[in-house]
C-alpha cells in the first residue's frame, strides 16, 4: 500500500473557512511529498443529517481532490474491536466506572497532571468492580504504561505530552476518538497526518497507542489554526465563514480560496497551479486572523 495523507472531518455542520484552510494544507503536504490524499468521514458521533454531503461539496468547490471514495468510521467497528480484543488479551486495559464529574473533581487534586486521567478505577478489587458494574455501564480505560510520550512534528520539532489511562471504549459503546483515528490511519496506509495544532497535545497519547498496537507512528504537521478578531479558534457562530454564507454576501467561491492560499504565502489560482510554489518550511507558525472580505463588510445585513 502506497503511502498517503488525509483529511478527516467530523459531519456536524458545514466547513468553515479554518477547516478548508487546513484541508487545503494536508491535500498540498500529500500532494507535494507524491501521496494520495484519502478522505475519511470521522462520524462516530456528532453527525448532522446532510452535513457530509455539504462537506464534500465544499471540499470539491475550492479545489480539494481525494483518491478512491470516502470512508465512513460507522463501517469500520470490526476493526476497533479487533484492536481492542489485542489490548485486552495483553492486559492492558481495564473498566472504568467514573462520571465526569468524579474525573474532573479528581483531576484537580494536587498531585494529578494536568489533564490526565487519575487512575480511580485502575486497580479495584473484585467486590468492588463487581458492585460497580451494577451501577452502571463501564467505560474501557487503557492500562498505560508510561505518563508522558515525545513525538516529532514538522513544524514544532519533538513534542513531548501527557499519556494518561485514556478512554478507548466509551461506556454507550462508541469507539473512543484517540483509538479509531490511530486503527483507521493504519488500515488506510495514512502515514503523514496534516491537521490543526488544537490537536498536538493529544497526539503523544495516539503515538503511543500505535507502538503498542506495532502500527508505525505517521509524520505530524499541526498546523495554525485560524482565528476570530478576539484570538478564539474561529467558529460557525462568528457569521459568515461557510462557504455558503459567503456566496450569499457576494463573494464566490475562487476568491475565498486564494485568500486562503494568500495566507499561507502562496500565489492564487487552483491548488494544482500553486502546489510547486508549497514549502512547509516558509508556513506561517501564528494563528491566522480571519478577516471578511470588503466585499463582505460592505454587504447588507441578511436576516
Amino acid at each position: 500500500m502506497t503511502s498517503a495523507g488525509r483529511f478527516a472531518p467530523s459531519p456536524s455542520g458545514e466547513l468553515h473557512v479554518g477547516n478548508l484552510r487546513t484541508a487545503i494544507l494536508a491535500w498540498l503536504f500529500a500532494r507535494s511529498t507524491g501521496r494520495r490524499f484519502l478522505l475519511r468521514v470521522e462520524d462516530l458521533d456528532r453527525a448532522r443529517a446532510g452535513a457530509e454531503a455539504e462537506q464534500l461539496r465544499d471540499l470539491q468547490a475550492i479545489g480539494v481532490t481525494w483518491d478512491g471514495e470516502a470512508v465512513r468510521q460507522t463501517d469500520r467497528g470490526q476493526l476497533y474491536a479487533a484492536a481492542i480484543a489485542r489490548l485486552e488479551e495483553a492486559g492492558l486495559t481495564y473498566e472504568c466506572f467514573c462520571t465526569r464529574r468524579e474525573i474532573q473533581e479528581a483531576a484537580s487534586a494536587p498531585h494529578a497532571p494536568q489533564g490526565a486521567y487519575p487512575g480511580t478505577c485502575r486497580s479495584l478489587e473484585p467486590a468492588e468492580l463487581e458492585f460497580r458494574r451494577s451501577t452502571r455501564p463501564a467505560a474501557l480505560r487503557l492500562r498505560a504504561g508510561v505518563t508522558e510520550y515525545t513525538v516529532h512534528d514538522v513544524l514544532h520539532g519533538d513534542f513531548t505530552g501527557v499519556v494518561d489511562d485514556f478512554v478507548l471504549r466509551r461506556n454507550d459503546g462508541v469507539t473512543a476518538y484517540n483509538l479509531a483515528v490511530v486503527v483507521d490511519d493504519a488500515a488506510q496506509g495514512i502515514d503523514q497526518v496534516v491537521r490543526g495544532d488544537d490537536l498536538l497535545p493529544s497526539t503523544p497519547r495516539q503515538a503511543y497507542l500505535a507502538s503498542l498496537l506495532d502500527i508505525p507512528i505517521p509524520e505530524y504537521a499541526h498546523v495554525p489554526l485560524v482565528v476570530n478578531g478576539d484570538g478564539v479558534r474561529l467558529a460557525k457562530r462568528d457569521g459568515a465563514v461557510t462557504l455558503a454564507d459567503l456566496a450569499r454576501t457576494g463573494v464566490p467561491v475562487e476568491e475565498v480560496r486564494d485568500l486562503l492560499l494568500a495566507s499561507l504565502g502562496l500565489p492564487a489560482g487552483t491548488l494544482e497551479h500553486v502546489l510547486p510554489a508549497f514549502n512547509p518550511a516558509s508556513l506561517p507558525r501564528e494563528p491566522w486572523v480571519w478577516t471578511p472580505p470588503a466585499e463582505m463588510q460592505s454587504a447588507p445585513t441578511i436576516a
